[in-house]
């Protein structure tokens, strides 16, 4: 075998140039149907190994160099190939000998097919350069598909030098890879009919799907009309509601047109927010067209069944909104009974709401210290399972006062202050009154529910940090009537009362429980 390929060394040679740093991919020109292809190193006639894991390896007829150094350069045997990796200079993006010849099928036409790119297996074009200036993939100028850069109206101004860069993806890694070429018009063998699309506009009803397009005079070499949605060629899409058919005929005065038409089975919502685009292309120019579909216009003077769907939506949504305003409340009491909700994240707390109210300095009984004592639990705790903190009922003979009160106002979810005329003239418990309101209005992680049991007045006499928060969310009024039944926890009065308070937590219950 080596006297074989040393005899052909001289007869099948070919150089291959390559920038430094990047992927290459080198195909052996000759087949050879009948043996292996087997790679040397030319100087070591050392025979490059088939693994992949190698930064030099071959498979077949193809020699990969993952990635290139400068110190590749040599000549390596299949035919005979000299290779030439040149390093990268910062005011040379291409050296004058990386360049590959000009493309004969360039000379007629505005398309550039990327060189060597067939070699690299799933590659993908990241952009284009003009003489070392990025293209803009935007402009109406170009066109970038696949391994092919399309141009609209090639002039003598387009000539130059085009790079394609792109990446190569192998045994997971991603290499960069880029080749340049010459672009060189010949305006006299241009063609002399520009393509042109005919139909359709840019908005089409949904029924509608063809486009038809004038390719040139005569049979073109290059002529193709097709259509893409949302950048993605019909050909290509899953879908088996889209369905696209092409024809091409010669028309009068050897006119040539083609014709695709997109057939789409089932209209759905999305595909009225879709771009459809008819592409057409000859060996001059590129065109094209973005379409949008649209419904069909009713008929005159008929109101639609969508309108009004829509208008009777919008009423009820306005009724519920309205019904939502008036019965919030009971709406929201009403879910907490029937589903059952409980909160069941231990928050550390242990007392649903700490009670405080003003206390009577007499002997004397009144309703307020009744309320407290004998109603408000009754209802929160016997009837709705919540749990309080009541100052005298739930602090232990002995503890210290200051430091119980603090500690049962931080485990508490909630802080209940009665309001009477008392509280205002009342000074032997204002520190309960700082420590609760220090921790609602400063740490804010407590909320307060303020009960007015006995008409206040104006309220300028109160601390001004309960004047605040009475103008944020006012007070529940307990009033005369429902002195008649006091533990009706179905009143206006109770109801308020529920909805403020915490949702109940399971913890709270076991505690409770034990």
């Amino acid at each position: 075998n080596l006297v074989y390929i040393h005899l052909n060394l001289y007869i099948f040679f070919f150089s291959v140039h390559a920038m430094e740093g990047e992927a290459l991919v080198v195909k052996c020109p000759r087949r050879y149907p009948d043996r292996t292809v087997k790679w040397y190193h030319t100087q070591t006639n050392q025979l490059i190994p088939a693994e992949e894991g190698a930064r030099i390896h071959s498979s077949g007829r193809f020699l990969w160099f993952l990635p290139t150094s400068k110190e590749d350069s040599g000549n390596y045997t299949c035919s005979t190939v000299s290779l030439m990796v040149y390093p990268y200079k910062q005011e040379v993006c291409f050296p004058a000998q990386i360049r590959y010849p000009n493309d004969t099928g360039t000379l007629t036409s505005g398309r550039i097919v990327c060189p060597t790119i067939d070699n690299y297996e799933n590659a993908t074009i990241v952009k284009w350069h003009k003489d070392c200036k990025p293209l803009q993939e935007q402009s109406e100028k170009y066109l970038m598909k696949e391994k092919y850069l399309f141009m609209k109206r090639p002039q003598k101004t387009d000539e130059g030098y085009y790079t394609c860069h792109f990446t190569y993806t192998h045994s997971g890694n991603v290499y960069n890879v880029s080749a340049t070429r010459p672009f060189i018009v010949d305006e006299e063998s241009s063609v002399p009919v520009s393509v042109k699309i005919l139909y359709p506009s840019d908005v089409i009803q949904v029924e509608l799907g063809i486009c038809r397009a004038l390719l040139g005079t005569g049979k073109q070499n290059i002529a193709v009309v097709t259509w893409e949605v949302n950048k993605t060629k019909a050909e290509n899409l899953n879908s088996s509601r889209f369905r696209e058919d092409r024809q091409y005929f010669m028309g009068p005065d050897r006119a040539y047109y083609g014709e695709a038409s997109l057939n789409i089975e089932e209209v759905k919502e999305e595909d009225l927010l879709s771009f459809f685009t008819c592409i057409a292309l000859n060996q001059m120019e590129y065109v094209m067209i973005r379409v949008t579909l649209q419904l069909k216009v009713p008929c005159n003077g008929k109101v639609t069944y969508i309108t009004i769907g829509i208008l009777v939506s919008l009423v009820i949504i306005a009724l519920l909104v309205i019904l939502y305003c008036f019965f919030r409340i009971d709406i929201v009491l009403f879910c907490r009974g029937i589903f059952k909700l409980y909160k069941t994240q231990d928050d550390g707390k242990i007392y649903d709401a700490y009670v405080i109210y003003p206390k009577n300095r007499t002997n004397e009984a009144n309703f307020v210290e009744y309320f407290v004592h004998q109603i408000l639990p009754e209802v929160l705790e016997n009837k709705h399972g919540y749990k309080l903190c009541i100052y005298g009922r739930d602090i232990l003979p002995g503890e210290d006062a200051a430091n119980a009160l603090e500690r049962r106002i931080q485990k508490s979810r909630r802080l209940i202050i009665i309001l009477t005329p008392l509280l205002i003239q009342c000074e032997e418990y204002a520190y309960e009154h700082q420590i609760a309101l220090f921790s609602a209005l400063i740490q804010n992680n407590i909320q307060v529910i303020l009960l007015e049991m006995e008409a206040i007045g104006g309220y300028e006499k109160l601390q001004e940090s309960l004047r605040h928060i009475i103008k944020q969310q006012g007070t529940i009024k307990w009033k005369e009537k429902y002195t008649e039944c006091p533990h009706a926890s179905n009143s206006k009065f109770w109801k308020h009362v529920r909805y403020h308070m915490p949702l109940r937590h399971k913890s709270s219950q076991l505690q409770q429980a034990v």
